[in-house]
């Protein structure tokens, strides 16, 4: 199957996470290998990464963007989870049956 289309935004946007990981790395004087260590990914992924490679896991690249001190979103860490928190609230409902915990649980055996 072709890989599916992807949109200039999406494509603009890797490219510049890319190279602004790249920049955080030479900013910290990181070879590609010290970044890969840090990151637990191979030296081809930091260059995918660098690159702005679609196919890279979306969370390897938030992770390299993270140890290079690449803002994301939010510099302070507690506000950028309040807004996850927040902007996933609307999508939890309450279950539509009760699980074990929520009734009382016999144990004897």
């Amino acid at each position: 199957m072709p890989p599916k289309p992807v949109s200039a935004a999406a494509r603009h946007a890797a490219d510049l996470l890319g190279v602004r990981i790249k920049a955080g790395r030479l900013e910290r004087g990181w070879s590609i290998n010290k970044l890969a260590e840090r990151a637990q990914v191979s030296r081809v992924t930091i260059m995918n990464v660098e690159r702005g490679d679609l196919r890279v896991a979306l969370g390897t690249v938030l992770d390299c963007a993270t140890l290079v001190g690449v803002p994301l979103f939010y510099e302070d860490e507690r506000r950028l989870a309040a807004e996850a928190a927040r902007g996933r609230a609307p999508l939890v409902g309450k279950r539509a049956r009760t699980s074990a915990t929520d009734s009382e649980v016999d144990l004897d055996f």
